[in-house]
């Protein structure tokens, strides 16, 4: 089949994020005047790696924001967030945190998560997670489209679980890492295998 977005699709649910994935969740905790906030985002994933840069994007908004999202209006706000991994053990706490609360109510609290602090921002992150990223904003920029903002950061603090590192790596079968798929789908990282490039040994 062959479909043209503008046009509609004839299916019974909307393919495109079936396609495109599996997408790592940014699961993006930030701090402001209203309080903290933790939301998780699939739209997300890093861009470069010298100096490490990440980027999420916000799609639609909510009335008490003024345009934006509870996490890209606090990033608006202090210029920093954090990005925290969904391990398959936090997948509840993860999908807890996507209700849709009113600005100034804290996700954390709200749906049981425990607050760390993070070291080289005022942020909080995800005290279970397996790993974090701290991240000051480089730039937010406006997508086309109603309401679709993408935010891009330099990672200024990386914080991992000991307990997750095999032979020095970071070992995302233990984590279990969680990803977006399309609908209500997810998947977690069970099995991986390394290919060479041509030329590598």
């Amino acid at each position: 089949m062959f479909y043209e977005p503008a046009s509609g699709h004839p299916l019974p649910h909307n393919p495109f994020k079936a396609i495109v994935a599996p997408r790592p969740i940014g699961w993006i905790s930030t701090r402001g005047a209203a309080g903290d906030n933790l939301a998780p985002y699939s739209f997300f994933n890093a861009v470069s790696d010298s100096p490490m840069q990440v980027m999420f994007a916000s799609t639609g908004a909510k009335p008490d924001r003024d345009g934006a999202k509870d996490s890209v209006a606090q990033i608006r706000e202090t210029g920093v967030f954090c990005c925290n991994l969904v391990s398959y053990d936090l997948r509840d706490a993860m999908n807890a945190s996507s209700a849709p609360l009113a600005a100034g109510e804290d996700e954390f609290a709200a749906a049981g998560i425990d607050k760390a602090e993070c070291r080289t921002i005022d942020c909080p992150r995800v005290a279970a997670s397996p790993a974090a990223l701290e991240c000051r904003v480089t730039e937010i920029i406006a997508l086309k489209g109603q309401h679709n903002t993408m935010v891009l950061g330099e990672v200024t603090g990386v914080h991992i679980d000991d307990s997750f590192l095999t032979d020095g790596q970071f070992d995302v079968t233990r984590a279990q890492s969680l990803s977006r798929l399309g609908y209500r789908d997810y998947a977690a990282v069970r099995e991986v295998f390394a290919l060479s490039r041509p030329g590598q040994r």
